[in-house]
């Protein structure tokens, strides 16, 4: 393990140069961007949900495959040769138990030993993978405390964020990544945890980027929000953060409505207000645990909180980030209606600023 964690930090150093930018103009094309992209450096696949037993015990869920790009040499002598590195994060809310456990592993490709195939339909890292048939996608994780195993069906067509192909984060050409979500996969599977098995159903929610460069020097991280609205909409919202406190104007959003059309807002479109905080006794980060959400060209108020307030994935050494990830609650008015919704918040930099060429995470 001491070895894969060096091997990560040399290729969190590399130049950039090397892989291609995030640009203007990319051609999607499915299935085959829903896999691999080894051109870019830099990739992940993110899955979070919440989930329910019969009875309605709560849980929520995050599993997340990256790859790093290590090098590109023109001839593959050994199936140990390092490429890429592949990384992933589990994690498992357990909200009525106020519980959360926590996972992370570091592989090299190898002999099948993690990868992104589209000739196999198949993200994995380990016994951690997602495969697919068809538009179904089958998650299986694997632990010593828990083994999570989940179905998840689209409800609406992927939805590609950002304008021309790519979800700016910066000025300077490349500073954005290609990103591409499905925001309502309906969930259904099994929970094997504490020697008791759970029939487990609900909503999952897939986030895919792939870039070279994102973050300029001067961010320091960022605030990401998902929200499933019972009526059928969904909506994304990214807060960058700047090293000064403050919000950077490239913070955006998605908004896709019950027929699954997507508007993309831009950062004066909206407003993130922190309210309510909790202090991590891991790391000491003190992270904001409620929030006030407008988006005044939707007529869209909400109030957020979450359910569970420690989870926060604490690193382990060698590449690993720390950060809170977990699930939440929605509630509000759109258009003077009342509106509710579940979703995810990831708040990435608050135990130290994020710096890709230090720390790889989402």
């Amino acid at each position: 393990m001491k070895r894969l964690a060096l091997l990560a930090l040399a290729a969190l150093g590399l130049v950039a140069a090397d892989f291609r930018p995030a640009l203007p103009g990319y051609e999607y094309r499915f299935p085959r961007d829903h896999f691999s992209h080894p051109e870019f450096q830099t990739e992940w696949w993110y899955y979070t949900g919440n989930l329910r037993t019969p009875q309605g015990r709560r849980f929520g869920f995050e599993l997340t495959f990256f790859r790093h790009g290590v090098a590109r040499p023109p001839v593959r002598s050994s199936p140990w040769q390092v490429d890429d590195l592949y990384l992933a994060h589990l994690a498992l809310s357990d909200i009525d138990k106020k519980t959360f456990h926590h996972r992370e592993r570091i592989n090299r490709a190898g002999p099948g030993l993690a990868a992104a195939s589209a000739e196999l339909s198949r993200i994995w890292n380990g016994n951690w993978h997602v495969e697919w048939r068809g538009n179904v996608q089958s998650l299986q994780a694997v632990t010593d405390a828990f083994t999570l195993r989940l179905e998840m069906v689209p409800q609406k067509p992927p939805v590609i964020h950002g304008r021309d192909g790519v979800s700016r984060k910066g000025p300077e050409p490349g500073r954005a990544s290609h990103y591409v979500s499905f925001t309502r996969l309906a969930a259904s599977g099994a929970l094997e945890l504490d020697g008791a098995s759970y029939e487990l159903a609900g909503l999952a929610w897939m986030d895919h980027e792939f870039f070279t460069n994102q973050l300029s020097p001067e961010q320091a991280g960022w605030d990401w929000f998902s929200v499933q609205f019972e009526n059928g909409a969904e909506l994304m919202l990214a807060r960058m953060r700047r090293n000064d406190g403050s919000v950077d104007p490239f913070s955006h959003g998605t908004f896709v409505d019950r027929s699954g059309a997507a508007r993309h807002l831009e950062s004066k479109d909206f407003s993130l207000v922190p309210g309510a905080t909790w202090t991590s006794p891991s790391s000491g980060a003190v992270y904001p645990i409620e929030w006030r959400i407008g988006i005044a060209p939707l007529g869209l108020e909400l109030s957020a909180a979450t359910p569970l307030a420690n989870q926060e994935l604490t690193g382990r050494g060698g590449p690993s980030l720390t950060y809170w990830e977990g699930a939440m609650d929605y509630e509000g008015t759109l258009q003077g209606k009342p509106i509710r919704g579940e979703g995810y918040l990831e708040m990435v930099g608050y135990a130290a600023p994020f710096r890709f060429g230090e720390a790889s995470g989402p």
